[in-house]
């Protein structure tokens, strides 16, 4: 009997099958395709077209975002395509009305005056509305482009004016806000559609959802089909804007074609399944308005029919796992920061267990972690089917009882969190990108996976090292149908991203094992290169200093230009819900950890300044333990000091997504004297260990 064959494995061998019988050269393809003109790779007008990195690895005909929905649409149009809950009931939105409901919102936007190659900017959390306006703006010729709802007025402002916006959709009064205080900055903007909550006010060119997908029912199916059929695949749809910690924020133009090959090759490299083979479903929660959330949500969830649930915008104050439990997903993805959150919550709730009950999940995730390390046959089975038991119902309270695949992006992970959920039979498969190359370049699944590695190029995609150094580390460069066109009126910004052959510069420094697996080293622009002329990546050090010392929240090194290392600690501590700001009282696990020294501290007040000896002996030695595997003197810790408060997007030290924001916080440090550099510090630091040596290197 031959062996069994799974149904995936048929589909994408009939795929196969079908395009080596309907090969064609790429000639041919570009030739079948309706693309608009174009002489160079990149462009950096709104209105302007590139040509596609169109190979033997990714001849794929070339389609527009409307092309793969009505695709999709044939396919999935009765499947629940988007859910969202109203007070205690679930609303469903299939394909098809998601589609029909995307074109009503088209018509609206040309009715209000969209223009071609000019934006709808939406700001709010995501939703079906948020879906909807952005599939909206598209199908009506313009450019869709997310607003981060921590943005301030003055940020906003610098987004809708950059990309144009004659619309501005918005989620409630407290966004409405920060538009209405600089609309007349915004020479473009013509109207403003508030998709949750009533008016307060009724203002000129301002719209309740209601009323503005009303106006649609006055624009003709001819006039937007008209519309839709003059768009090209090589043209713009789709700005993001980078976070700006080195300058302004830079528009990343994603064409329909970086957008829809992305949505269809990328997600397949991490194994999610079409609709016709099983309906994936996710939880939406992390901001649209950056690469990962919007490729992995929105147009990855039309491309194989997925459906996706909508969490609560308090999501990540404590209600996402709520949404979780109800909506029990089939694929999750968190930033980093994400996944140390619940990591932490779940040590807090086994903490909290019983004797016998603590005793048992402690075994069972001991279990898991060797079977998952190890990765080999000789395990006892009967042991590892008992451990799975008692983990199923850990991971059934968290929401994950039918998820399969969890995924982190946006930012590297420490080791120490990767094991945790490998103890919890659960690993999270890295993805590596960039907002220029439309989300992932490499991706870990299912069947690519090696612990603590980025995975493997996407398939269609090609990368190189470029200036690798004896240990075989390069900068990681990107080709392929996924690379951006350009940024947004930045010429230099672009010419600087992309090197003569068009290749784009991640900035990051990698290297590349035999098997194809890559492993992010460092960031060419984080490098800290010391007084001695030393090299140092700063992650791999932080992130010991963090699995050695479980009481640290955050760690970032300093010694640019300085004779040695130093290092900012910030400890574990609650979060406020109200205002997402770290408070005064130390976490759980942190508590945990002063008493296990026999401290009696519980407040970060108790600890800094000295007042706790033994929590600074202990992080003394943690750190020497650090130093100790150190692989050169260079690469040693000489100072480190304990922050007053934790690093927060409210405190601007995080980004949207959490991540570290090193340039920020490097060009505040970056203070010209003694006296400044002191005066910075203060608002964060009580005490200051060695502070005038710290500051005088």
């Amino acid at each position: 009997t031959s062996p069994a064959v799974s149904m995936s494995t048929i589909i994408d061998l009939s795929h196969y099958l079908f395009n080596a019988a309907e090969k064609k050269s790429i000639e041919e393809v570009l030739a079948g395709a309706e693309l608009a003109p174009a002489q160079c790779l990149w462009t950096t007008e709104a209105s302007g077209s590139v040509q596609l990195r169109m190979d033997e690895l990714c001849p794929e005909q070339p389609i527009t975002v409307h092309q793969m929905f009505t695709n999709s649409v044939q396919k999935y149009g009765k499947l629940t395509a988007l859910a969202s809950k109203k007070g205690n009931k679930w609303e469903k939105v299939t394909f098809s009305e998601y589609y029909h409901l995307s074109r009503m919102a088209a018509k609206g936007f040309l009715k209000l005056g969209l223009e071609r190659f000019h934006s709808v900017a939406i700001l709010g959390f995501n939703s079906a509305e948020w879906f909807i306006a952005a599939v909206g703006a598209v199908f009506a010729g313009g450019i869709m482009a997310g607003i981060y709802t921590t943005n301030s007025p003055d940020a906003c402002l610098y987004v809708a004016n950059d990309s144009r916006a004659n619309v501005i959709v918005v989620e409630n009064q407290k966004q409405l806000d920060k538009i209405l205080e600089v609309k007349d900055k915004l020479p473009h903007l013509k109207a403003i559609v508030q998709y949750s909550g009533s008016l307060k006010e009724k203002l000129p060119n301002l719209y309740s959802w209601e009323e503005f997908m009303g106006l649609g029912l006055e624009v003709s199916d001819q006039e937007l089909d008209e519309v839709i059929c003059s768009q090209k695949a090589n043209q713009c749809c789709v700005l993001i804007y980078t976070s700006g910690t080195t300058g302004s924020p830079k528009g990343v133009m994603l064409s329909h074609d970086n957008i829809t090959w992305t949505a269809h090759h990328a997600s397949r490299a991490g194994d999610m399944q079409p609709a016709e083979i099983s309906q994936e479903s996710l939880v939406s929660y992390l901001p649209l308005s950056h690469i990962a959330a919007q490729i992995y949500d929105l147009w990855t969830g039309i491309q194989w029919g997925e459906q996706v649930s909508f969490a609560q915008p308090d999501a990540l104050k404590g209600s996402l796992v709520d949404t979780l439990r109800e909506a029990t997903p089939t694929a999750h993805m968190g930033v980093p920061r994400v996944w140390e959150k619940i990591m932490e919550k779940i040590k807090e709730g086994i903490s909290q267990c019983g004797y016998m009950k603590r005793k048992l999940v402690t075994w069972a995730m001991s279990v898991s972690l060797e079977a998952n390390q190890r990765l080999t046959k000789y395990v006892n089975h009967f042991t590892v089917y008992h451990c799975l038991l008692v983990l199923q119902k850990l991971r059934a309270e968290l929401g994950f009882s039918n998820c399969v695949k969890f995924f982190s992006g946006a930012a590297p992970i420490g080791s120490e969190t990767l094991q945790f959920f490998l103890g919890l039979n659960i690993r999270l498969y890295e993805a590596y990108g960039m907002s220029e190359s439309s989300g992932p370049h490499f991706m870990s699944g299912p069947k690519a996976y090696q612990f603590s590695s980025c995975g493997k190029v996407v398939p269609g995609c090609q990368y190189k090292l470029v200036n690798v150094d004896g240990d075989g580390i390069g900068e990681v460069c990107f080709w392929g149908r996924n690379v951006f066109m350009g940024f947004l009126n930045m010429e230099d910004k672009t010419k600087e991203a992309l090197d003569e052959d068009g290749w784009l510069r991640s900035g990051d420094l990698g290297r590349v094992d035999e098997d194809g697996f890559l492993y992010i080293t460092g960031r060419i622009k984080e490098l800290i290169i010391t007084a001695g002329g030393e090299n140092i990546p700063p992650l791999p050090i932080e992130d010991a200093v963090k699995q050695e010392l479980p009481i640290i929240s955050n760690a970032m090194l300093i010694g640019d230009k300085r004779k040695f290392l130093s290092i900012l600690l910030t400890l574990k501590c609650t979060i406020n819900p109200e205002t997402t700001e770290p408070t005064d009282i130390l976490s759980l696990e942190a508590v945990e950890f002063c008493q296990r020294l026999g401290s009696q501290s519980t407040k970060v007040s108790d600890i800094i300044g000295g007042k706790d000896k033994l929590v600074y002996q202990s992080i003394e030695e943690g750190i020497a333990r650090v130093n100790s595997k150190a692989t050169s003197n260079a690469q040693r810790i000489q100072k480190w000091i304990i922050l007053g408060k934790d690093f927060s997007i409210v405190g601007g030290e995080l980004g949207p997504t959490m991540k570290l924001r090193r340039p920020a916080m490097n060009s505040r440090l970056g203070c010209n004297s003694v006296k400044d550099s002191v005066s910075f510090l203060a608002n964060y630091i009580v005490e200051i260990r060695f502070v005038m040596i710290f500051f005088l290197i």
